[in-house]
């Protein structure tokens, strides 16, 4: 569906996308992750038809959108960050008003603009003025406007930004069921949405790639060092009981449960990054020896490890980078 290879985009002296290659097959829902400034909405407008590329080449659904730009554009839904609406219009109005400029045809164009609405869960706003809207209701005009000629490929470029808790909640679950019929590249710095809506991830800095995969093969490219046990227990016994389990390098007591007597946290830090079968049955181990010794076992959780994790450590240059930059 999607094809980049090679793009690099260049303002002046600086270097914006930096030999960038990857690919959006039909059918996935990808998060394209990176730091503010590292190119992400740089690349989508180059891939939307919006900006040119120094070189390389991006091709969208077999059009080159340099080329045969044209073609390309009609099979792309594109969403901005900040979504250009006409306040003065209505919602429907607005809607097609921007079919009839996408190409849609006169005969299709109430069926599409109705069937746009209902996708972006705004037929109940059809008829009002768009300035009088809430921010949730604008991004979903805009989700509304990449719909409304059927394109295969809907872009997104930050769709969530300045909503409040809720309604980045409503619009993550629109992108989710949208990715049941659409092909979605889907940009974001936020976490949780690609965890809740995406099936793959492509994570850039400093316009390079540095990693792509699936949600759990990102993640467990930081494998969690170590495991956290709340147990019951008189310290100097738990943490015997543990260091004699094969695996366990260190253990560490971090805290106690206030207002009650010997039950604390420990963390037990593997000796190398173990395959996970190996993992599960050390925490087995871990877990039968504490209850055979008459400790009662709270919880147990992988410490670190989470996307969040990976995410910072992939992108670490770039934060690095804007600690050492003078005030």
């Amino acid at each position: 569906m999607v094809l980049v290879e090679h793009l690099v985009k260049r303002y002046g002296a600086r270097l914006a996308v930096d030999d960038l290659s990857f690919e959006v097959a039909k059918g996935e829902v990808v998060g394209f992750l990176g730091p503010n400034g590292a190119g992400k909405s740089t690349t989508m407008r180059i891939l939307a038809g919006f900006l040119g590329m120094t070189s390389g080449k991006v091709t969208v659904s077999g059009h080159d959108v340099t080329g045969d730009s044209y073609a390309a554009r009609a099979c792309i839904g594109y969403m901005p960050e900040a979504v250009p609406l006409y306040p003065e219009m209505r919602v429907a109005e607005y809607l097609t008003f921007r079919a009839e400029l996408k190409g849609v045809a006169r005969r299709e164009r109430r069926a599409s603009v109705d069937l746009s609405m209902e996708k972006a869960n705004v037929v109940d706003v059809a008829n009002v003025v768009i300035g009088a809207l809430s921010k949730g209701y604008r991004q979903r005009v805009g989700l509304a406007d990449a719909l409304v000629a059927k394109p295969p490929l809907l872009v997104l470029d930050e769709p969530t930004a300045g909503l409040d808790p809720n309604q980045i909640v409503e619009v993550r679950d629109l992108i989710k069921a949208l990715g049941r019929e659409h092909t979605v590249l889907l940009s974001t710095h936020i976490l949780s949405e690609v965890e809740a809506s995406c099936t793959r991830v492509v994570v850039i800095d400093r316009g390079k790639l540095v990693a792509e995969g699936g949600v759990g093969d990102i993640r467990r490219m930081r494998r969690a060092p170590a495991i956290d046990v709340t147990v019951r227990g008189a310290e100097t016994a738990v943490t015997a009981a543990m260091k004699k389990i094969e695996g366990i390098a260190t253990v560490k007591r971090l805290d106690a449960v206030a207002g009650e007597n010997d039950v604390a946290t420990y963390r037990c830090a593997w000796t190398k990054k173990l395959p996970d079968a190996d993992i599960a049955k050390a925490t087995e181990e871990l877990v039968a020896a504490l209850v055979t010794g008459g400790h009662a076992v709270r919880e147990v959780r992988a410490a670190g490890g989470s996307l969040e994790d990976v995410f910072r450590d992939l992108t670490r240059g770039a934060n690095d980078a804007a600690e050492a930059r003078p005030s």
